[in-house]
């Protein structure tokens, strides 16, 4: 405990030596909900990664009216965090926008970081990852977002970069194909051996639970797209920064533990709903004509088959049939 104790307060007077000396350079941004537990070792980990590199960086927490205790504990454990403690759950998006909009996004430049990296609660950033997902971000100037290498809880490797969602993807994921394209790049997979090289390479886009962006991109492109509540939100986002000329990459030796699933877990109902409303949403949004249709048939026919395999998903399904064959945006 002495020594947790000692670590926070070499971390605080770091924290505050960079405040006095420095202009933020980099924002952290964390969206957090009844995960406090894995909150307090994402924000060490952050913390610890960005003194040791020797990397200006400011973190800040939105709460997503957690009832677990976690605003209490950012400001017992961690007062050089900022922290927006929330009423309601805002969501992903609008929580990241909370936190935009504090640091000035996306018009008042003069406050304002260099980069924002959107960090889910339940990562550890491992030594060495801030700073090569910051540098590679700043070196390349056409570069607008980098993702990380990402790992499972038990280091094995999980993907952290995808093509962007199509038809290939949706019927891979929805009906009974080979299951050897499932890790495949009709399925938006990037091979295991183009992280293992570790050297930087291009990407449709990163996953979200731990994405840099450049804050020239942020003020083109604009905030997160708030009518996504839950899923997909990163994906949009992408689209729109890569549609006004910017590039994303995933920088491999920034390897960052992602334990996965750790709020949505709580609601498996909700979460499934607001993953295939939010997907509805972004095919309505980007993709139009005989592409959607044959989108809306695909869903239409997975649905039927994942009501069958699993009946307490059944009335879940039927909702998703009718917000993919709605003439509306889904929001």
């Amino acid at each position: 405990m002495a020594d947790r104790d000692r670590e926070r307060d070499s971390l605080a007077h770091f924290s505050l030596s960079l405040s006095l000396s420095l202009s933020m350079r980099l924002a952290i941004i964390i969206v957090s909900w009844n995960v406090k537990e894995l909150l307090h070792d994402c924000l060490l980990s952050a913390l610890v990664d960005a003194r040791d590199s020797v990397l200006d960086a400011e973190i800040w927490v939105v709460d997503n009216a957690s009832s677990d205790g976690t605003p209490q504990m950012v400001r017992d454990e961690f007062p050089q965090v900022k922290l927006i403690a929330s009423e309601k759950n805002l969501g992903f998006a609008a929580g990241n926008n909370a936190a935009l909009r504090a640091l000035g996004f996306p018009d008042r430049r003069d406050s304002q970081p260099d980069a924002v990296l959107l960090l889910n609660p339940d990562t550890i950033v491992k030594p060495g990852a801030l700073r090569a997902m910051f540098d590679f971000l700043l070196a390349e100037p056409k570069v607008g977002i980098v993702g990380a290498n990402l790992q499972f809880g038990d280091g094995s490797f999980q993907h952290g970069a995808y093509g962007f969602p199509g038809l290939w993807q949706l019927a891979i994921e929805l009906l009974p194909l080979p299951g050897r394209l499932y890790e495949s790049r009709l399925n938006g997979r990037y091979p295991i051996e183009w992280y293992e090289r570790g050297e930087p390479f291009p990407i449709d886009h990163p996953l979200g639970a731990a994405m840099m962006v450049q804050a020239e991109a942020i003020r083109q492109a604009g905030l997160l797209d708030e009518n996504y509540r839950m899923y997909v939100e990163e994906v949009d986002w992408t689209w729109r920064i890569k549609q006004r000329g910017w590039e994303a990459y995933c920088v491999p030796s920034a390897q960052i533990v992602h334990f996965g699933g750790q709020s949505t877990g709580q609601m498996r109902t909700e979460s499934f709903l607001n993953l295939w409303r939010s997907r509805a949403r972004f095919y309505r949004t980007h993709y139009h004509g005989w592409k959607f249709t044959l989108a809306q048939q695909i869903v239409r026919r997975g649905m039927h088959r994942i009501a069958r395999q699993s009946p307490e998903l059944a009335e879940a399904c039927r909702t998703v049939v009718e917000i993919w064959q709605s003439s509306r945006v889904a929001k």
